[in-house]
């Protein structure tokens, strides 16, 4: 075993396929929430765009669109975090890999519950990937995550994921081949069904 297994863990969320065009997404609400209908049951998530303006956009525009269903937790490590984001259809995804956006100044915290962009070391590099904080992460807010929403209900949810898996798939593979590679070799990973997005701010939108 690692002597230093938070290291490992902080290159492992940091590490997402590289990305080259920065783009703008259409503004979000202020505030709206997203439900997540995944196999382990419903998870809401409460979005504050003043929080992270540019990751909130992109989120809403990600939902919006369709992304996120059927999203395997491809990457889930205990009392750390649970990243998804890659979608399981290749043709999709090709669309959105270098869809990358600016970064946020960081305003809050990785705390329990809060949910972030996954990113490169490089700068602005954000694309689609996500990770849900299980602990206090705390230490990635100096690395440039800056958290945009957090879970307000089904958290319960979040930590039954299954992490059997912990970081074995491997995302050029689920780039490329998309879900049928994970449901090959990871039949149990645990999935988003389907997220829309609810509340009233959003229908105002």
């Amino acid at each position: 075993m690692s002597r230093f297994p938070h290291l490992i863990t902080l290159l492992t969320v940091l590490f997402v396929l590289p990305a080259t065009t920065a783009i703008a997404a259409e503004k979000a609400p202020d505030k709206y929430q997203v439900k997540f209908e995944t196999s382990r049951g419903d998870v809401i998530i409460e979005v504050h765009r003043e929080w992270a303006p540019l990751g909130a956009d992109r989120f809403h525009e990600a939902v919006k669109a369709g992304f996120y269903n059927e999203c395997r937790f491809f990457r889930v490590i205990p009392r750390f975090m649970a990243q998804f984001g890659i979608n399981g259809d290749p043709e999709v995804q090709k669309k959105w890999k270098d869809a990358t956006i600016k970064d946020d100044p960081v305003k809050q915290s990785n705390k329990r519950g809060f949910v972030t962009f996954a990113k490169t070391g490089a700068p602005d590099s954000r694309t689609t990937q996500l990770f849900i904080n299980y602990g206090d992460n705390s230490r990635l807010d100096g690395m440039g995550f800056a958290p945009f929403g957090k879970v307000v209900k089904g958290m319960e949810a979040v930590d039954a994921i299954n992490s059997e898996y912990i970081q074995r798939p491997n995302q050029q593979a689920i780039q490329s081949q998309g879900n049928a590679y994970l449901k090959s070799n990871f039949p149990k990973l645990d999935y988003i069904k389907k997220a829309t997005i609810v509340g009233d701010d959003a229908k105002k939108k």
